[in-house]
């Protein structure tokens, strides 16, 4: 039939239950109002009471016509309040609908879950989400030089390009992106070798064989002391196994046998003209549900 105005909701209807956890006597509180006992449907160990005659409620009074005991079990139905008419309940939408109906992903409004939501509610991201999707992202950008002092022949040294995060879950990924711009020396051919770091443990390297140093890159470079710096990109998809915050880093090292200079987001020269850049490196960490 037609309506005035807006149709009413005619699904998705759920009422509201109370269990009685002190059972014994006649007289209870009900945790909402209701007119009269018709409001309610009471239950005492699984069979439905008669209103009226085996109790009855006004406000919040609940009376029995006969005392409970101990070993009783009661519970009741709130028949006159619904509750949650406009949202589904709890449990109802599950992967089939949201996979398969345009109709049930449109309950969810746009926006809805975002970081604000996931990092509030702990529940979101670890058991809404489902495995792949990005719980959360943290992004650090360094737009001034940055500058590391080695230490001799290949020993690395930590750098101030960093960023932290805290993972939702201990069996989260967390992929990893340092975009650096780039490195340079103080002399000649000495060559840049970068590692990244979760805290003091570097993660993303190969496999050190003889004299072969364990890095996640390498800069090559010419003698120009003015040559304009590099983008290395670097990418690890990390497992942190950890709910505690986490630091990743950008870690320097040459291949000289004595303390070098490792310049970032400038030229090595940085001389002030045209002939040289100021650049920038930027990292990304994405946690990644599993």
């Amino acid at each position: 039939m037609p309506f005035i105005g807006a149709v009413p909701a005619q699904k998705y209807i759920s009422l509201a239950k109370q269990d009685f956890t002190t059972i014994a006597g006649t007289g209870y509180t009900l945790d909402q109002s209701v007119t009269n006992e018709v409001d309610i449907a009471l239950f005492i160990n699984h069979v439905r009471q008669e209103p009226t005659t085996a109790y009855t409620a006004s406000g919040t009074t609940l009376t029995l016509t006969s005392a409970t005991t101990t070993s009783d079990d009661m519970y009741c139905v709130f028949l006159g309040k619904a509750t949650e008419t406009v949202n589904p309940p709890d449990g109802s939408v599950g992967t089939d609908q949201l996979e398969a109906s345009a109709v049930t992903n449109a309950k969810i409004a746009d926006g809805a879950i975002d970081n604000a939501a996931i990092s509030s509610s702990a529940a979101i991201a670890t058991t809404k989400l489902g495995a792949g999707a990005i719980a959360q992202v943290v992004s650090a950008q360094f737009t001034s030089p940055v500058t590391v002092t080695t230490g001799t022949s290949n020993n690395f040294a930590d750098s101030t390009i960093t960023a932290s995060i805290t993972p939702s879950s201990t069996s989260s990924k967390i992929l990893v992106f340092f975009n650096v711009s780039a490195a340079t020396l103080t002399s000649g051919n000495n060559r840049p070798r970068l590692r990244l770091q979760r805290g003091s443990t570097a993660i993303g390297v190969g496999t050190s064989v003889g004299s072969r140093i364990a890095a996640t890159a390498g800069v090559v470079r010419d003698n120009a002391d003015d040559f304009e710096p590099l983008t290395v990109p670097l990418l690890w998809y990390d497992s942190p196994a950890t709910t505690s915050a986490t630091t990743y880093k950008l870690a320097a090292a040459t291949n000289s046998t004595s303390a070098e200079t490792v310049y970032f987001n400038r030229s090595k020269a940085d001389t002030n003209n045209n002939d040289n850049v100021r650049s920038v490196t930027q990292v990304i960490l994405a946690e990644i549900l599993a």
